[in-house]
């Protein structure tokens, strides 16, 4: 299972959003800037998560987008679904009834693995993810240190 751009991008975005939150409105600008993404991708992006509730736009010079909801309340499976709908392992598993499901000996594993990926995506929150990313920046500037 390959994640779309529209998976990848929108999730770094809402990150970024994160990182600012109560910090006032971020702008697409800074956003697609940073991450090399451009301006009306992340707007067709964030139109989606705003419709799905986990985002809010302030209009004006000052403008921009902040989360919704707080950083802990949004989990990456929230984000990824919105963009990329079900998160699946196999086509077969999304038809309602299989004609060979009784002796299919992949499906079961398809199951495992998809429960899995759905497992870890809903237990990481958007807090989960800039506490990940602030530990992994101390780890690196403690080996620069080291190494100097």
């Amino acid at each position: 299972m390959i994640l779309s751009t529209k998976g990848r991008y929108g999730l770094k975005a809402a990150f970024e959003l994160s990182r600012n939150y109560g910090l006032g409105p971020v702008s697409l600008k800074k956003i697609s800037e940073k991450y090399g993404i451009s301006e009306s991708y992340l707007e067709q992006l964030f139109a989606k998560l705003k419709k799905d509730g986990y985002i809010d736009t302030v209009r004006g010079p000052q403008g921009g987008y902040l989360l919704a909801k707080k950083p802990e309340e949004i989990t990456v499976g929230m984000v990824l679904r919105t963009l990329e709908g079900e998160i699946t392992t196999s086509d077969c598993l999304n038809k309602e009834v299989c004609s060979r499901e009784s002796i299919c000996a992949t499906r079961v594993i398809f199951e495992k693995i998809e429960k899995s990926i759905n497992d870890v995506i809903d237990n990481i929150t958007l807090a989960d993810m800039y506490e990940e990313q602030k530990n992994i920046l101390t780890e690196g500037k403690n080996e620069q240190e080291t190494l100097s």
